[in-house]
This record gives C-alpha cells, structure tokens and sequence, in this order.
C-alpha cells in the first residue's frame, strides 16, 4: 500500500474540481448538537484541498487545516486564499503541531481512515478543549452509493476491475467497532451518535472522468491501463447518461463524540 501521506500528490486538481462537498445541513447538527458558534475553533485533520474546511469558513469560524501532502496543502492554501481565518499547517493526526487545549472542535473528513487510531486519539485529546460550546470530535464521510442506481451498480464494478487497493483503502473498513473503541477507552468503549444526509454529484462526462481520476486507487495517465480505462468509462457513461449528465448518490455520514 501506497504511503497515505503521499498518495494523493498527482490527484490535487481533479480532488479539487470533483471531488463532492458536504451538505450545509451539516452544521445544523454542529450548532444544535455540538454548540458550534461562528467564533469555535476548528482542526480539520487531513484536510487535503480544503474542501471540509470551507464549510466551516464560511459559517466565519476560524480553521487550523493540518495536511502532511505539501501538493493537497498548496492545493488548499489556494482554494481557500479569500478567508484570513484559514491557517495551513504541516503536520499530521499524531502530530498536528497545534498547541495544547487550543481548539474547540476537531473534524477529519474523508480521512480517519488513514489515521493511526491510539496515537492520534492521544494528540486529539491534548489539542482539544473541553466546554459547554464544543469539545467535540466529528468523523465525517461522503459514502458513495454502490446499489441504488444500475449505473451505480456498474459503476462500482468499474472500480473494482481497474483499481489497484479500493478494496483495502475503502473508508467503509472502519465500523462500529472501531469508532466505539476511538472514542471510547480501554475499558469501556463509549456510544457516537450518528447523523446522515444525502449528498449527490451531476456530471457530464469530463466530471466523471474527473470523479474517477481523484481516487488514489485508479491508474493514473500513463499507466498501461488508463487509455482501457477510459474506454470503458466512455462506454459507461454513453450507456447511462440523461440528456448528458449522469448523477452519483452519497450519503454523507457525520460520526461525533466526546472523549
């Protein structure tokens, strides 16, 4: 397997372009749930492009983004350039660099499944403040559909005959199990709760081919494999667009806790 900190580096602009955002209902549950204010801190852990840390910005909190990738880090301090609150940080799960009870909420979208759990629980405790208005840690996922559309369904057989590691690399390998032990103790694994919502992407056929080209596991330009591949993907496409476009269902799944 690939080192995580390294395998999006050739991925950054289609990341940026393709990759889905996040419902703005999410921070419903961060205000209402969590006690999120426009002036609570946030870590966005493995923050890539900046994608989840702009949701936040834009509700006017501040945002530390901690990304090991210097491309993915580049990538965000460009994409985010119009927002002053926004700090960019070399560093990683179990080494954000942040200081001690310096932030009011941690988020890591789209990333704890590259995390060590134990040693980034222990750095997640030292950052986090603990109050009335946050204190709170939120892993959040967009989950693609795979059986909900015939597209979808061919879709996911696509992926699984071109990828190289998709089916050990999927974020779905973090259960329960493993979230209840992450936020719990060693002797007494503690409850999460859960909040989902749908999410969905429209593309023509540039953006699915951007879609599919964002993923660390699909051969890159170059490879052997990538012109079979976008053979296939055209044929895919052409068999089930709608006046051109095609969509893919998410479901967007925010797992939160307090340690």
């Amino acid at each position: 397997m690939k080192d995580s900190t390294k395998r999006f580096s050739n991925r950054v602009e289609n990341y940026i372009r393709y990759r889905p955002t996040y419902p703005q209902e999410i921070l419903n549950v961060f205000r209402d749930e969590m006690g999120l204010t426009a002036s609570s801190v946030i870590a966005d852990i493995g923050s890539g492009t900046g994608i989840s840390a702009r949701l936040f910005l834009e509700n006017g909190n501040p945002v530390f983004g901690v990304e090991p990738n210097e491309p993915m880090r580049r990538g965000a301090e460009e994409f985010l350039k119009e927002f002053p609150n926004f700090t960019s940080l070399d560093g990683t799960s179990t080494a954000t660099t942040l200081p001690d009870d310096s932030v009011d909420f941690i988020i890591a979208a789209q990333a704890f499944h590259w995390f060590e759990p134990e040693k980034t629980r222990t750095e997640f405790k030292r950052i986090l403040r603990h109050s009335d208005n946050g204190g709170y840690v939120a892993l959040i996922w967009n989950e693609r559909q795979t059986d909900t559309t015939d597209f979808l369904r061919e879709y996911e057989k696509f992926l699984l005959h071109f990828a190289t590691d998709y089916t050990k690399v999927r974020h779905e390998n973090t259960g329960e199990k493993e979230l209840r032990a992450f936020f719990g103790n060693e002797f007494s694994p503690a409850t999460f709760t859960v909040a989902t919502f749908k999410n969905e992407q429209i593309f023509d056929f540039a953006g699915l081919k951007g879609r599919a080209l964002s993923s660390s596991y699909m051969p890159a330009e170059g490879d052997e494999r990538y012109d079979d591949m976008i053979e296939e993907l055209q044929a895919l496409f052409t068999k089930h667009q709608e006046q051109g476009k095609i969509t893919i269902l998410y479901d967007t799944r925010v797992n939160y806790g307090h340690f």
